[in-house]
């Protein structure tokens, strides 16, 4: 891989943070790279391979230096700013906000499932919904070879999903402390509400996962539902998947398709206790599905267990992997 110049938008968040691990992890070849967040954080020093940085404010001038990556998770609104000014100064942005994620001249990308749709954009490529990477992942083989009629998702969210304010409201739950964050208590507790309530009683979140799955796997044909929980577990999402095929499956072969999918482990010894959790799951960049068994209510269904890390395959390591798309074209 060719050495490029790299910057972080964000850096010093929960996504950030794990930008940066990720790409020394997976020995990204970065030649230049800098560091950008809100005025609140600049000043401070990053380390990143040995090496110390200052975290830059982010401004309108941030990308006039040569800078051919750009990974932002700062929220909605700094990409929907930053983002144009990023491309139009010749950087390609990976952005991990909902701004970009539905604008049909953007791409959504799992690298694991539509590798192929980079070569459409026009400078910005969205990284999906954590809920939403980790279910795809599981879903493109099944659909490939059984033909999705229907898709339940009933999501068990951790409280990382909500950064380090939604870890707080966990711990400080624990110690009987009100939340700050959640309109709830989360500790001890499961709110069936992520983002905010749409008009017709489904959250933004529910409605990021119908959407977001069907272009993703480029079908809007697909009948999806969906309810998103949020569970008082510290990182680690879980997702039950419910799914109706068009066509008749051996289960077997439901277990094969999966076992050979880049990106999938296979966790499902019921005997011996063996399923997918998120406590395992964590700090790792697989995607965990287990629980594989048959819906006896529909003719053509089965029920999925699936189980990610939320800041890493949910979001930061998705989005290095599609960097690494990127370098590679």
């Amino acid at each position: 891989m060719n050495c490029v110049n790299v910057a972080i938008v964000g850096c010093t968040g929960m996504v950030g943070r794990t930008f940066i691990k990720v790409l020394e992890e997976r020995n990204f070849p970065v030649n230049e790279i800098y560091f950008f967040a809100s005025n609140r954080s600049a000043g401070r020093t990053i380390t990143f391979k040995g090496n110390d940085y200052i975290v830059e404010e982010l401004n309108e001038s941030s990308f006039d230096r040569k800078i051919n990556i750009a990974l932002f998770s700062a929220g909605g609104e700094v990409s929907k700013k930053y983002a144009p000014i990023a491309v139009r100064k010749g950087c390609i942005v990976v952005d991990n906000s909902s701004e970009w994620r539905m604008d049909k001249n953007v791409p959504l990308v799992v690298p694991e499932v539509n590798p192929e749709d980079i070569k459409w954009h026009k400078g910005i490529i969205a990284n999906p919904n954590c809920s939403t990477i980790q279910s795809v992942v599981p879903l493109k083989p099944l659909h490939d070879a059984f033909k999705i009629k229907r898709v339940v998702y009933s999501t068990y969210q951790a409280v990382s999903g909500t950064g380090m304010a939604g870890v707080q409201d966990l711990e400080n739950g624990i110690s009987g402390l009100p939340p700050k964050k959640y309109p709830h208590p989360i500790a001890f507790n499961c709110l069936p509400h992520i983002d905010v309530f749409m008009e017709d009683g489904y959250t933004k979140e529910e409605i990021k996962m119908i959407n977001e799955t069907r272009k993703i796997l480029n079908d809007q044909s697909l009948k999806i539902t969906a309810t998103t929980v949020r569970v008082p577990v510290r990182n680690g999402h879980s997702v039950s998947i419910n799914i109706e095929f068009e066509n008749s499956f051996e289960l077997e072969k439901v277990f094969e398709v999966l076992r050979n999918h880049p990106g999938i482990i296979v966790q499902d010894d019921v005997k011996n206790n063996i399923y997918p959790m998120p406590i395992y799951a964590s700090g790792t960049d697989e995607v965990y599905v287990g629980r594989i068994r048959r819906d006896f209510s529909v003719e053509n269904g089965i029920n999925i267990w699936v189980v990610a890390d939320n800041i890493r395959k949910g979001a930061a390591t998705n989005a290095v992997q599609i960097a690494e798309l990127l370098i590679k074209e």
